[in-house]
């Protein structure tokens, strides 16, 4: 017989949280629950493994919808590797472009705090170039 599983403790064995377990059954990411005469939600192992393929994948940054396929592919015996490699590149490029984009952030605003006295007086390069919109606009003279 197959051990179920309240949600608390499906939570516990997957490290996703009962919230998460909810939001996820509704939006059909995972299947409904089986529900005790209590109504109480009830989980299977498969359910479980269901979850945790969840968190990594979520762990790794991948959207929801990438995850609705990821899942997909995983349960379809029949699924082509280039077909999960293509989604796991796809990430791969997004992930590079946020990080450029991080890295251009980390640099304007470096160069704000850099022309920052950082001392007693009001004037800020900081706040100057936040509201100028214009990172180079808040030198200090």
């Amino acid at each position: 017989m197959n051990q179920t599983l309240s949600i608390g403790a499906a939570a516990k064995a997957s490290g996703v949280s009962a919230k998460m377990i909810r939001h996820y059954e509704s939006i059909g990411l995972l299947p409904m629950a089986e529900r005790s005469n209590g109504n109480y939600r009830l989980y299977g192992q498969q359910d479980v493994h269901n979850l945790r393929f969840i968190q990594r994948a979520r762990s790794l940054g991948f959207p929801l919808e990438t995850i609705r396929e990821l899942l997909a592919l995983w349960r379809n015996r029949q699924r082509s590797s280039a077909q999960v490699k293509k989604l796991a590149m796809s990430h791969v490029t997004t992930l590079e472009a946020k990080i450029a984009e991080m890295q251009e952030m980390a640099g304007a605003l470096r160069h704000l705090a850099e022309h920052c006295h950082g001392d007693d007086r009001p004037d800020c390069p900081i706040l100057d170039g936040l509201a100028s919109g214009n990172p180079a606009a808040g030198h200090c003279h």
